[in-house]
């Protein structure tokens, strides 16, 4: 069935929808509040699409839906279906796993450790943790604060009162008070894991106020060595709270998420609030497939940091930089003013960290490619040195007529705008471009070798044996020549030129040494071509500007409409009074000056 019909058939009812190709591939998962009407704006805006979204359009096959008791239930269907199928169109998180969550056992005597993998009989699991980091620093603060076995030992009853195990090392240096041979009671034991779930939970005051009551119940009994340990426990707390303290105390349970825009990806940041503290923060880099709004694509990698497993009991409070349209069970706010704008402000102050390392890489690999990309040039010219400092020529005229020329400068293979120059042609007569390139070179090295200038690695100029032949007198006649390596690059055939050379160097045309080649004289081009149209339309402009009634801004749109005087002179005066109006068009056609215009 042809999936415009497919459409026809969906439900107005909240669900997922999968696109399936001719391979019978899935290729996008969706979410949608309304299934038919989510579905039919894939098909029915078609021109309003990007050139993704058409190209994924175009490759659907097949129509699947799933029909969901609401859409919040339909996100978490959403997430999970990207996470086993990887579809080639969705937005996957790069070096996207599975996150470590922290689990104190249900056992005797529990246990507190990381793992990625979930069993609930096993015991109660607090996370997900997207930083790993930010979860070893819990456990080592929960390792220092209290006495926790790490030994995988059965400490029944029966086998501690056997004497099945004996203390280890982890005993000896007081990491632990030996339960397995049952020299901390059970009471004790439990104690110390409520604090450390409370700590799990975010409710590091209460945990805070009771080690500051055992500090001072044994400070006022005169037990100062252990009131000191309760003091340093207390700080230790404090210490790790310092850390993550939010400006508002008072504000609990609430998620941030922002998002911004990069050259190759987007950038999310993830801030998990509870009691006051930051207890969980992540910045992911990943690629949109389908170039949505960065609301959009927010709005679906919810589910992917948060890992929601059935619907809350309550709102989930989230605040973002985007307003992000979240099925009911969310309250999402764009804060303008306050604190929660502070906490929005510091998630995006991470993301742009993230942005600004990726663009700091980015750079970095393009300056090795270029490095890359000169040794190659240096190796097929058998240059003296690496080519990091290229200066390429080239002229322009119209039959002679305002001839003019210009210098592009590229430094480790990039071009170096500020050092690009331009020459009005002074001593060559008609369309010379062999004089003109003579005479150019000369002045420009003329001019460095009197300011004593660092001079080029290599020389370009744009053009075959004739044009290096004039550039290369040029050298000669100011005694540089074989001081700097010299080089001409013809247009026809792209081919290259070194002096005294009948033959040209032979360099695959796939080369990227050859492309940089190219990329520099296609620039000078451009920049000479350039120069030469302002100049003509400079001087056209003073002819206009002689008339008597034609200002510099009439000139302008003479020269815009037209182009040229030639063309200004044969227009009909219905032409130029639709661009200067009747009264100026017919002072121009009639005025004696329009005749003598060259």
């Amino acid at each position: 069935m042809d999936p415009h019909d497919q459409v026809k058939n969906l439900p107005v009812q909240p669900g997922i929808y999968k696109f399936i190709n001719s391979r019978q591939q899935l290729i996008y998962v969706g979410k949608a509040k309304n299934l038919k009407k989510r579905v039919a704006s894939y098909f029915s805006k078609s021109k309003g699409h990007n050139k993704k979204t058409q190209r994924l359009v175009k490759e659907i096959d097949q129509i699947q839906f799933v029909v969901t008791g609401s859409e919040f239930d339909a996100l978490l269907l959403e997430n999970n279906l990207i996470k086993v199928n990887q579809p080639k169109y969705n937005i996957l998180l790069k070096d996207d796993k599975s996150f470590p969550f922290i689990c104190v056992t249900n056992e005797r005597f529990p246990r507190v450790f990381s793992t990625r993998r979930i069993h609930k009989p096993l015991g109660t699991y607090y996370g997900p943790y997207t930083s790993v980091v930010a979860m070893n620093n819990v456990l080592e603060l929960l390792r220092k604060l209290y006495t926790l076995r790490t030994c995988k030992y059965n400490l029944s009853e029966k086998n501690v009162r056997q004497k099945k195990y004996k203390v280890c090392l982890e005993y000896h240096i007081g990491n632990c008070l030996g339960p397995c041979e049952g020299l901390q009671s059970e009471e004790n034991y439990l104690r110390d894991i409520e604090h450390v779930e409370a700590i799990l939970k975010g409710k590091l005051g209460i945990v805070r106020s009771q080690i500051k009551h055992f500090m001072n119940d044994s400070a006022s009994t005169l037990d100062f060595e252990k009131a000191n340990i309760y003091k340093e426990k207390l700080l230790l707390l404090e210490k790790f709270q310092s850390k993550s303290l939010v400006v508002n105390p008072s504000i609990d349970d609430i998620h941030v998420f922002t998002i911004v825009e990069g050259t190759q990806h987007r950038f999310v940041n993830y801030l998990q609030i509870k009691g006051g503290s930051i207890i969980q923060s992540q910045t992911k880099a990943f690629k949109s497939k389908l170039d949505e709004p960065l609301e959009e694509t927010l709005g679906s990698l919810i589910g992917q940091f948060l890992l929601l497993k059935e619907a809350p009991n309550r709102s989930i409070q989230v605040l973002s930089n985007v307003l992000i349209q979240l099925p009911r069970e969310f309250e999402v706010v764009v804060p303008k003013i306050g604190d929660k704008r502070k906490l929005v402000e510091l998630s995006l102050k991470n993301a742009y960290l993230l942005k600004l390392q990726e663009t700091k890489h980015t750079q970095s690999q393009q300056a090795g490619r270029k490095t890359n990309v000169l040794e190659m040039l240096q190796q097929d010219l058998s240059l003296p040195h690496l080519p990091v400092h290229i200066e390429c020529f080239d002229n322009s005229n119209l039959q002679g007529t305002h001839p003019v020329a210009s210098m592009v400068c590229f430094k480790n293979g990039r071009p170096s705008k500020s050092e690009y120059r331009k020459f009005h042609i002074k001593t060559v007569v008609g369309p010379d471009d062999f004089a003109s390139m003579k005479e150019i070179v000369t002045r420009r090295y003329s001019r460095l070798v009197n300011e004593n200038q660092a001079l080029p690695n290599l020389v370009l100029v744009d053009g075959g044996k004739g044009q290096l032949h004039a550039a290369t007198e040029a050298l000669k006649s100011i005694g540089l020549y074989g001081k700097m390596p010299i080089a001409g690059i013809a247009k026809r055939l792209e081919e290259i030129y070194l002096p005294n050379d009948p033959y040209p160097v032979h360099i695959n045309k796939k080369s990227a040494s050859l492309k940089l080649l190219q990329q520099i004289r296609d620039e000078a081009h451009r920049f000479a071509i350039t120069f030469h149209r302002q100049k003509r339309r400079s001087e056209i402009g003073t002819s206009l500007t002689d008339i008597p009634g034609v200002g510099t801004a009439t000139a302008g749109k003479l020269i815009k409409r037209f182009k040229s005087l030639a063309k200004i002179k044969q227009a009909s005066l219905e032409d130029l009074s639709a661009t200067i109006g009747k009264a100026k068009a017919q002072t121009l056609k009639k005025n004696c000056y329009l005749k003598n215009l060259r």
